[in-house]
């Protein structure tokens, strides 16, 4: 972000800032982790506020929120934070939207790329595949229905392999595990050993939206709506373009 940006959004935040530095605690999932690893340190150079962040998947997520770890913002696919808001786990009408991803595909780096060009190019490609590697996440749960629907599930059944919670798929696939990835670009785009390979066809593509919702039981209320402000700046929508995202 430029210096006359970071001043700007400094400017932005002043009237929330509070008097004493807080320490903000996020619980977040992993499609925006990148972008996020990109903004969290300008907004500490710009509040003085500390930002304690856990990465780590859905499910575990949801596991740490049921064992009643304390946290101030919440972030995951809108669609799974909306359950937190109707169990009166995040404030009333807290959800800020941040920014969307499609799925995508990758391959270990130098490998043959496959041809996902079109529906039925990916259709074939994932037959021909001697491995495919997925999500428990949002994409995961997309592509098994994904399956189903293009009437492959049964054929290629015994090619998946499923990373545990909190793994990313580029890993099984940089290191040759699977030699077809597919998880939410912004996750599988610049793994580092990953060549992406592109997004799915826009006819079987699915967006999923992801989302900040405050805890109803925040020590740091006040900080974490400074922080949501800041992730959702002008400024930041370019480091969601770059790390693979749509902003908002």
């Amino acid at each position: 972000m430029k210096i006359q940006g970071i001043i700007a959004v400094s400017l932005l935040l002043a009237g929330a800032a509070v008097a004493q530095a807080a320490e903000i605690t996020v619980l977040s999932t992993q499609a925006t982790e990148l972008s996020h690893r990109d903004l969290i340190p300008q907004f500490e150079k710009a509040t003085g506020n500390t930002v304690k962040i856990v990465y780590t998947g859905t499910l575990d997520v949801k596991k740490r929120i049921a064992a009643g770890e304390a946290f101030d913002v919440l972030i995951m696919a809108g669609t799974d934070l909306d359950g937190f808001l109707a169990d009166g786990t995040l404030a009333p009408g807290s959800r800020v939207d941040l920014a969307k991803s499609g799925v995508g595909v990758g391959v270990k780096a130098g490998a043959p790329k496959p041809d996902i060009s079109t529906t039925e190019a990916f259709k074939k490609s994932l037959l021909a595949a001697k491995s495919i590697g997925y999500s428990t996440g949002p994409s995961g749960n997309y592509v098994i229905g994904l399956f189903d629907r293009l009437g492959i599930a049964d054929q290629v059944k015994p090619k998946l392999k499923q990373t545990p919670t909190g793994v990313f798929v580029g890993t099984i696939t940089a290191n040759g595990d699977v030699d077809f990835g597919i998880q939410q670009v912004s996750e599988m785009s610049q793994f580092p050993g990953v060549d992406y390979v592109g997004p799915l066809p826009a006819d079987i593509q699915r967006m999923t939206v992801f989302s900040s919702g405050i805890a109803a039981k925040a020590r740091e209320p006040v900080a974490a709506k400074a922080l949501i402000k800041y992730v959702t700046s002008p400024e930041a929508a370019a480091t969601y373009k770059k790390r693979g995202m749509e902003p908002g």
